[in-house]
């Protein structure tokens, strides 16, 4: 099969499309005829050797994919041949064929493409793992969602809509109008306003959770904004990880939940029961509108070091798709 390998660490001129084995499928794995596969900064990572893929998985970059199942282990239930099926990957999106545990598929929802449906896994998991199952978001609680116009940030957004909650985001001031048509109530521009004095400004001052992207430079507005027992969790570091000078008092005093999470190098049942649990809870949203992919651009997989650039200069709002070509 083809897929894209790494020639080396780097910039994007290390990616590569080549030959390599075809994966080999244990009893309970699906081989995936990938159509779609989706980036993630965890990709960018990668490709300059800051982020490898767990012991054990799969070198080449993507994490998740769409396509149709070509084969199965003889301990494969519920699923045939030719099923249409998305997934999470801990690695090997990039390619032509994958492999994946079959508890952790998810069939296509109607009337959504393979490209649509290559941005959901990482965005959709990442985000329901992040409010329902870390931050406890509840009814009518307020949340703070930083890059709302990412992947994870349009999915946050919806889940937390869908949860009865009032959302919050930062992004720049031309994404705004995305974040408002997926449910954000309030929308502020990081760039040009100090987030934390808007949101002590009104009756009810503060936030119940945030989803924080960036770290070290939102960490002190970030414990300033959230209320009493908020809870903050932190799934990356866009912003740098090293804080020189701040007071933990708030934490103490607020009694604040600070939680660190990603989801990759989490364990394959972990995996396995947050994707049945989204399955069961909201995956049918997508067939009733009211959760939906937001898909940026589509490239041609032989363009993906122009895909690497777009999401590096921050230009997208939501998921950027890479297309998978076969003979």
């Amino acid at each position: 099969m083809k897929a894209i390998t790494l020639t080396h660490f780097g910039d994007v001129d290390a990616l590569n499309i080549a030959s390599r084995p075809m994966p080999e499928i244990g009893e309970e794995d699906v081989l995936i005829k990938v159509h779609a596969t989706a980036l993630n900064r965890a990709d960018l990572l990668q490709r300059r050797g800051l982020y490898p893929p767990p012991p054990g998985e799969s070198d080449i970059l993507g994490l998740e994919v769409a396509g149709e199942i070509a084969d199965m282990g003889a301990k494969v239930t519920g699923w045939q041949i030719g099923d249409r099926v998305l997934t999470l990957l801990a690695g090997g999106g990039y390619a032509q064929y994958a492999k994946a545990h079959h508890k952790m598929l998810i069939p296509l929802p109607t009337a959504i493409t393979m490209e649509q449906a290559a941005g959901i896994a990482e965005a959709f998991l990442t985000a329901w793992q992040a409010l329902v199952w870390l931050g406890d978001l509840q009814k009518t609680e307020r949340v703070l969602i930083h890059a709302g116009a990412s992947g994870v940030g349009t999915a946050a957004i919806q889940i937390a809509k869908v949860l009865d909650a009032e959302v919050i985001i930062t992004a720049s001031r031309e994404k705004h109008a995305l974040c408002h048509s997926l449910g954000a109530d309030q929308c502020i521009d990081y760039k040009t306003v100090d987030f934390a004095s808007v949101l002590q400004n009104g009756e009810d001052p503060g936030v119940d959770v945030i989803i924080d992207f960036i770290g070290a430079p939102y960490l002190s507005q970030n414990l300033q904004s959230l209320k009493m027992d908020g809870r903050m969790v932190m799934l990356g570091l866009m912003g740098g990880g090293g804080v020189k000078s701040l007071s933990i008092a708030p934490i103490l005093f607020k009694r604040l939940h600070i939680l660190g999470s990603t989801l990759r190098s989490r364990s394959v049942d972990y995996k396995i029961k947050l994707t049945r649990d989204f399955q069961q809870r909201a995956a049918f949203l997508f067939d009733t509108g009211q959760l939906r992919p937001v898909i940026d651009s589509v490239f041609d997989w032989e363009e993906v070091g122009k895909a690497h650039t777009y999401m590096e200069a921050n230009k997208n709002l939501g998921k950027i798709i890479l297309k998978v070509n076969h003979p």
